[in-house]
């Protein structure tokens, strides 16, 4: 056999794509805090599978689960305002003056606006990182129900995300995602702080079903911002990235519409929930989302009907 038969492998489809990724890495990113490799993010995330689905449940199996009212009200409020930080930053980065909405190339350039939205972009990154937070406290508060395959799809997914957008796109078309998500956010982390309050605050917490609407809506946005890219020969932002964003978008939209489907339109035509432990009005207060399996109800006006009943 030839030399250049031996050697021919390493020209094949996986070198081309190592060499793809390699040469279109961004050079303005790849010395930030676990951007340079993929390889610690990754750490991070088996670890996390591990704990959550394998090692932390069996761990807490025999123990009560650990009181994290206090932990859970300083975590969440720290997310509301990271949150604020990443709507302004996303906003004034980019999408109020600087930024097309039809298309957005990557501006790869180290002027100001293009550095303030790629930095807005790590940041973002950092975020979904501290998230994986969310399901260590549903472990430790033995609230292994909440931990559904939609919620460990969607932490573990947003990372990987976040580093393939500081490595190779920090900016452009997709960076309204973050916005609108980030926004989201705002509502949501503020939810779960109040409800972590207490029943006192609980009470007033009935618009947690508007959460999914907002989420439903955020997707339909992204869905439609991102398809667009397809239909326009000439727009200078990978349509590879853009559709991979609209299939996202799809599949999101699907979950979330069969979660509020079977959460909130089919309990409602049913008995309505009966509460076997814990407190009336009890919360799970550290989630991010709201998961097909999180059909807890906010406010306690259920219980306070039931024992009028009795």
């Amino acid at each position: 056999m030839s030399p250049e038969v031996i050697s021919e492998p390493s020209n094949g489809i996986l070198d081309r794509v190592v060499k793809f990724f390699e040469e279109n890495q961004d050079e303005r990113t790849k010395e930030w805090f676990l951007s340079g490799s993929i390889t610690p993010l990754i750490m991070i995330l088996v670890t996390y599978l591990y704990f959550c689905l394998y090692a932390g449940p069996r761990y807490m199996a025999k123990r009560k689960p650990f009181k994290l009212e206090g932990v859970l009200i300083a975590y969440n409020a720290v997310q509301v305002l990271l949150s604020i930080v990443l709507v302004y930053e996303g906003i004034e980065g980019g999408w109020r003056k600087h930024y097309n909405y039809s298309c957005q190339p990557v501006d790869y350039s180290r002027n100001p606006v293009a550095m303030r939205m790629a930095r807005a972009v790590w940041m973002y990154y950092m975020c979904k990182v501290v998230e994986l937070l969310d399901t260590v406290f549903f472990v430790l508060r033995k609230k292994q129900n909440q931990v559904s395959f939609l919620h460990v799809y969607h932490h573990t997914l947003m990372p990987v995300c976040g580093f393939i957008g500081v490595k190779y796109f920090a900016g452009g078309h997709g960076t309204l995602l973050g916005v609108i998500n980030s926004f989201i956010h705002v509502c949501m982390y503020a939810y779960y702080m109040l409800a972590a309050m207490g029943p006192k605050v609980q009470k007033y917490l009935w618009w947690k079903r508007y959460l999914t609407v907002m989420q439903i809506v955020q997707f339909i946005i992204v869905f439609f911002h991102t398809v667009q890219v397809q239909f326009q020969p000439t727009c200078g932002y990978p349509k590879s990235i853009a559709a991979l964003l609209t299939l996202n978008a799809g599949l999101f939209i699907y979950m979330f519409s069969s979660f509020y489907v079977h959460s909130y339109i089919r309990k409602s035509n049913g008995a309505a929930p009966q509460r076997t432990a814990g407190k009336a009005g009890e919360e799970n207060n550290n989630q991010l989302e709201c998961k097909p399996k999180d059909a807890v109800e906010a406010n306690t006006r259920p219980a306070v009907e039931a024992k009028k009943a009795l």
